[in-house]
């Protein structure tokens, strides 16, 4: 199901422009600074910002334009809502706020639905809570839920975690990623966190100053030398789909991508599992030719593909195989190295992050 976003708005020195497109379920990632518009791009999906000019059509369903005088309420287009703060009743208990959203659907999902969806988020054990006993990540999973069983036909999620602590964050991460892959569902993750977009996104849409600027699979957004000056932050490195190819007897699994092998501490996924890694672009050192005699069990050879420098800093797009790196290194070992694009490199991974679906795991110490 796809959901198509055309939006133009003038506020007092302040002009809203975007487009985009979620082509496929799963997650895209609205990506920006504080006060970029992210917020308001959601309030004219879910129906309660009116722009001056705009077109949104959900699985082929005009919801919004201006053009011909379409405006659908938003009670009417079947969008789940998640806040940063979780907006629970606290006078309802975990299961009746579950059950309000499913109550007022429209389309009412089987009741077998909701103890699919009280076993997705893990609720089972909270149902007679009140929200006041709750913690931070366990409203989260709640509102998840209440959103979930309203019957969308997509999720708009405005910054869920960025009202909880780290511990909070680490706590609701897994079942988001749970949502991602069981859900099969449109959603648009709107969030600040370069590290949650890494973690979660599909596919990512920056937003700078009001506009939609750059849009794509995270895997490639994520690697392109653009994105720092388009986002105001340090790259945060390669997001890599990987399958488990082997269980070594010393002690590691080996994980196979579109350009080699990385090498993790024994994981107990079986083989042909598919994960999602992340390496950082810190984690990575570069050599003219390759390492003996070292620690790090990962070297991968690779090709420099493009070079932004910007301070003392140097950001080295790298390609291996399909699949494409950032290294950031300091100009002067840029320079050192007499690093230009063709050159051919070996990219030493000092650390590897595995995220499984619906399992939080760890960042893996160096190897």
């Amino acid at each position: 199901m796809s959901v198509e976003v055309s939006l133009r708005h003038d506020f007092p020195g302040f002009a809203l422009r975007v487009d985009f497109a979620l082509s496929r379920p799963g997650v895209t990632a609205l990506f920006g600074a504080s006060g970029a518009g992210k917020s308001t791009v959601v309030s004219a999906i879910a129906g309660t910002f009116r722009p001056r000019e705009g077109r949104i059509v959900v699985a082929g369903r005009e919801v919004l334009d201006t053009a011909k005088g379409i405006f659908v309420p938003p009670q009417q287009r079947r969008a789940g809502m998640v806040f940063q703060d979780a907006r629970l009743f606290p006078h309802m208990s975990v299961r009746d706020n579950l059950l309000f959203g499913w109550r007022r659907a429209p389309v009412k999902a089987e009741a077998g639905e909701i103890d699919r969806v009280i076993a997705l988020l893990g609720l089972g054990a909270l149902q007679d809570r009140r929200p006041r006993l709750l913690s931070g990540g366990e409203k989260s999973r709640v509102a998840l839920g209440r959103a979930l069983l309203s019957s969308p036909e997509f999720l708009l999620l405005d910054e869920p975690l960025a009202a909880l602590d780290a511990q909070r964050r680490a706590e609701i991460l897994p079942y988001l990623e749970r949502l991602r892959d069981e859900a099969k569902l449109p959603m648009l993750y709107v969030s600040h966190s370069l590290d949650e977009v890494a973690r979660l996104a599909d596919d990512i849409v920056v937003m700078k100053d009001g506009s939609s600027v750059l849009q794509g699979s995270v895997f490639d957004v994520l690697t392109g030398l653009e994105l720092p000056a388009l986002a105001g932050s340090p790259p945060v490195g390669a997001v890599i789909a990987a399958t488990v190819s082997a269980h070594r007897d010393d002690g590691l699994t080996a994980l196979a991508f579109d350009g080699g092998t990385l090498f993790v501490s024994r994981l107990s996924d079986p083989l042909g599992t598919r994960l999602r890694l992340r390496v950082r672009a810190e984690e990575i050192m570069l050599a003219l030719e390759e390492p003996h005699g070292i620690s790090a069990n990962n070297v991968l050879a690779a090709e420099v593909a493009a070079i932004a420098e910007s301070g003392t800093q140097a950001d080295i797009q790298l390609r291996c195989g399909a699949t494409r790196l950032i290294a950031r290194i300091t100009r002067a070992s840029a320079q050192r190295l007499a690093l230009a694009p063709g050159k051919p490199v070996y990219a030493i991974v000092k650390s590897v992050t595995v995220d499984a679906p619906a399992a939080h795991r760890d960042a893996l110490p160096s190897l």
